[in-house]
C-alpha cells in the first residue's frame, strides 16, 4: 500500500493542483487542461507506431542475426551500423530507450547500443541539414567531426568502465542471457 502511495504521489499532487486552479480560476484551468490533453494525444500518436515497430523488430529480427551484425564480434561493421541507425532516426529521444532495450535483448554489444543512442541524440541527419542551412557548412562539418569523436569516446569509455558483472546485469535486465 505504501509503495502504491509513493508511486502515485506526484500524479495525485498534479491532479489536486489542477482541481484547485479549476475552482479558483476556471479559464486558466481550461487552457492548461486543453494544452495537457493535446500533448498527451501527441505523445500517444508518436509512441504507438514506435512501439509497434519495436514489437515487430523483437519478433522478426533473429537473435543470431543481431549478434552477427551488432554483437560482440561485429567489429567495424557493427560500429558503422550503430552510427548509421542512430543518424537516420527521426523519433523523440524518449522513444529511443525501448529500442536500445530491444537491441540489448537481441545481443547487441553495449558500446554499439551506446553509439546508437549518442548518435541519435546529437548527429541526426535532419539536424545536420538544418545546421547547414542556418549556420553553414564549416560549422556543421566541424561539429559533426567533433561529435563523431565524442560519441565514439563515450561509447567505448562507458563500456570499458563497466565491469563484467555490471555488463552481465545489463544484459539480464534486457532479457538477454549473456555467455560471459
Amino acid at each position: 500500500m505504501k509503495k502504491q502511495l509513493k508511486r502515485y504521489l506526484l500524479p495525485a499532487i498534479v491532479l489536486l493542483a489542477n482541481l484547485m486552479v479549476l475552482i479558483l480560476c476556471p479559464p486558466i484551468a481550461i487552457k492548461a487542461l486543453t494544452f495537457t490533453g493535446k500533448n498527451f494525444l501527441n505523445f500517444l500518436f508518436m509512441l504507438t507506431p514506435i512501439f509497434i515497430c519495436i514489437g515487430l523488430m523483437d519478433v522478426w529480427v533473429e537473435r543470431e542475426m543481431m549478434i552477427r551484425v551488432m554483437g560482440e564480434k561485429s567489429g567495424v561493421k557493427g560500429l558503422f551500423i550503430s552510427l548509421l541507425l542512430g543518424m537516420i532516426t527521426a523519433v523523440p529521444l524518449y522513444a529511443l530507450l525501448p529500442v536500445a532495450g530491444v537491441l540489448l535483448k537481441k545481443g547487441s554489444k553495449i558500446s554499439n547500443v551506446l553509439l546508437f543512442l549518442c548518435s541519435s541524440a546529437s548527429i541526426r541527419i535532419p539536424l545536420l541539414l538544418f545546421e547547414v542551412s542556418s549556420l553553414g557548412w564549416q560549422f556543421t562539418l566541424t561539429r559533426f567531426v567533433m561529435n563523431i569523436v565524442v560519441v565514439f569516446a563515450i561509447a567505448f569509455i562507458i563500456e570499458k568502465a563497466l565491469s563484467d558483472f555490471e555488463q552481465k546485469a545489463i544484459y539480464e535486465k534486457a532479457g538477454f542471457k549473456s555467455t560471459r
